[in-house]
């Protein structure tokens, strides 16, 4: 049995599109996933996190093996969460230091998917900031799928950081990650086996 959590962006929601492309084409994965989770997040990091670790860990409680897939902010969230739970996560086009770039959106947001409207703070900040892994423990467990022409991201810093971890570097594309349903067949076998294996 195994989950798998799709952990969408500041600003995002379930309805994605790439969060789509994942509920309508699961099966390109080639695995066999029990249960698929796309949480709406809250924007306060702290109960984004907590509720995440909740479905983490409740899907362990069950027996199940846990898989993570994580853009843009989702991204960042994967990345401690895979650390302190030992798991496997694919990020997309991450955010490595998103208490740096989302300074630039203090004060009211409005999602663009459900017209939420929300405030986010320097406590929001200081949130994220502990949040921050420095090093991974274990490279291995990361797929990083950055594209060069990302328009919020720069992508030097996911490949420096991760530049242990199996990765796709494709020239072009932007922040949505251009083309993600190509990859479906690549992270099925990612979490499946060692990437060396995978491709």
């Amino acid at each position: 049995m195994s989950s798998l959590i799709y952990i969408h962006g500041f600003n995002s929601s379930p309805e994605s599109t790439k969060a789509k492309i994942l509920t309508e084409s699961l099966a390109a994965l080639g695995m066999n996933i029990t249960r698929f989770l796309v949480p709406d997040l809250n924007h306060d990091p702290e109960l984004a996190m907590s509720s995440l670790a909740d479905l983490i860990e409740t899907a362990q409680a069950q027996g199940e093996q846990v898989y993570l897939i994580g853009s843009s902010l989702g991204g960042f969230y994967a990345t401690y969460l895979a650390e302190q739970y030992g798991l496997k996560a694919v990020l997309i086009n991450p955010a490595i230091k998103p208490y740096e770039l989302l300074k630039d959106y203090l004060g009211l947001n409005k999602n663009i998917y459900t017209g939420q409207e929300y405030q986010v703070t320097e406590a929001h900040m200081d949130q994220l900031k502990r949040f921050d892994i420095d090093v991974v423990d274990r490279p291995e467990n990361y797929l990083l799928l950055v594209q060069t022409n990302d328009e919020v991201l720069d992508y030097t810093q996911a490949t420096n950081k991760f530049w242990q971890s199996p990765s796709v570097i494709e020239y072009g594309g932007n922040h949505s990650f251009e083309a993600f349903q190509s990859k479906l067949a690549l992270i099925g076998q990612f979490f499946k086996t060692s990437y060396r294996e995978a491709i």
